[in-house]
């Protein structure tokens, strides 16, 4: 059994402190606690080594994050990082989010899901390990198969160089750029949303840079 490190003893005395009910009553760690003490013990029986980023439970291989605990207001989940390589014949991972690459994780919100898939969890957990120390890596596709919206284009057509630099942009950055774009339904907002970043992708920046 790996050693319990003392921040996340602490996490489960005060949370993540990322929000104001941090260290008080009303953190939602403490509703989750059971939960949370329950997967920490079969990632402890694993030899992955706990940390703690982003003020919650890390578990690392070598210095690689595989494993993530979090809570929320109505469930507690277990993040596998590189999940979508991972084998679910019974569908039992989910993703995080409807934007989500790589990561899966179980979603708990009743204590006999616990009982329930512990002999799955444990399975998963051995599989992300063995994921992790193969090297292997998720595919990367353009923006992960978004589609290219139909303004866009136009722009490549309108604006010399545009679609050139566009296409060498990293897919993380075309990929932000594309979740921007395609996040309104209306047709001119989508074209102020391009027109207004086509300076930074003319010269090669993401989103967010």
């Amino acid at each position: 059994m790996n050693t319990p490190n003392p921040q996340v003893d602490l996490f489960l005395v005060e949370g993540c402190m990322r929000c104001s009910k941090g260290a008080t009553p009303a953190c939602k760690v403490h509703q989750w606690k059971a939960f949370l003490e329950k997967l920490r013990q079969m990632l402890l029986e694993s030899e992955l080594i706990e940390e703690r980023k982003w003020g919650v439970p890390t578990y690392t291989l070598n210095g690689k994050n595989v494993i993530m605990l979090g809570v929320f207001k109505e469930s507690c989940v277990i993040s596998f990082l590189k999940g979508s390589l991972m084998k679910d014949p019974e569908g039992i991972l989910e993703l995080p989010g409807p934007n989500s690459r790589d990561g899966r994780l179980i979603r708990f919100t009743k204590e006999e899901q616990l009982v329930e898939l512990e002999g799955e969890i444990r399975a998963f957990i051995k599989e992300a390990i063995e994921i992790e120390k193969s090297g292997k890596k998720p595919a990367r596709t353009l923006a992960h198969q978004l589609e290219i919206p139909e303004e866009l284009n136009q722009k490549f057509e309108e604006i010399e160089g545009l679609k050139k630099a566009f296409y060498s942009l990293t897919p993380g950055r075309q990929r932000g750029y594309l979740i921007h774009f395609l996040g309104t339904k209306k047709s001119q907002t989508r074209i102020n949303r391009i027109e207004k970043f086509i300076p930074k992708i003319m010269e090669g920046k993401g989103i967010m840079d």
